[in-house]
């Protein structure tokens, strides 16, 4: 059976190439000596610092368990502090050490030089209409 659906398809398409971005990405990530899960953190937290670890594993889409042991070994490396949240003493606020901020400020350019080479295959119209084409078919999946 051959499928016909253009939607499908699409989707097909865009399920292949998220895999081979993903996989080119993580090489690049692991070339600059972070793991995927490490860069996630640095780049959430670059953006994002005194987030709870629950904020944390919502917006990295991981249980707070796995986020738990990861930012374990983090601080282990001296890349992240933990510090008891005021407001709430069963939890924690997460912030980057010095050395994780110089290690943001080394990697986060360094992997997004990467990533736009990937998609220098678009114009900038061509990315324009991507993204906005992206964005409205979030949108209608997070009003599911």
């Amino acid at each position: 059976m051959r499928l016909r659906d253009t939607r499908v398809l699409g989707w097909l398409y865009m399920m292949r190439v998220f895999s081979k971005l993903e996989r080119l990405g993580d090489g690049n990530i692991q070339d600059l000596g972070l793991t995927g899960a490490q860069f996630d953190v640095i780049a959430q937290l670059s953006q994002n610092e005194g987030i709870s670890q629950q904020g944390l594993s919502e917006k990295l889409f991981v249980t707070k368990g796995n986020v738990c042991g990861l930012l374990g070994r983090m601080e282990e490396k001296g890349w992240v502090r933990r510090e008891n949240d005021p407001e709430d003493r069963r939890a924690h606020r997460l912030y980057l050490t010095d050395e994780g901020r110089e290690l943001a400020e080394r990697v986060m350019p360094a992997q997004e030089r990467f990533m736009s080479e990937q998609m220098s295959v678009f114009t900038d119209e061509e990315q324009t209409t991507f993204r906005s084409l992206l964005r409205r078919l979030d949108k209608s999946l997070a009003s599911r």
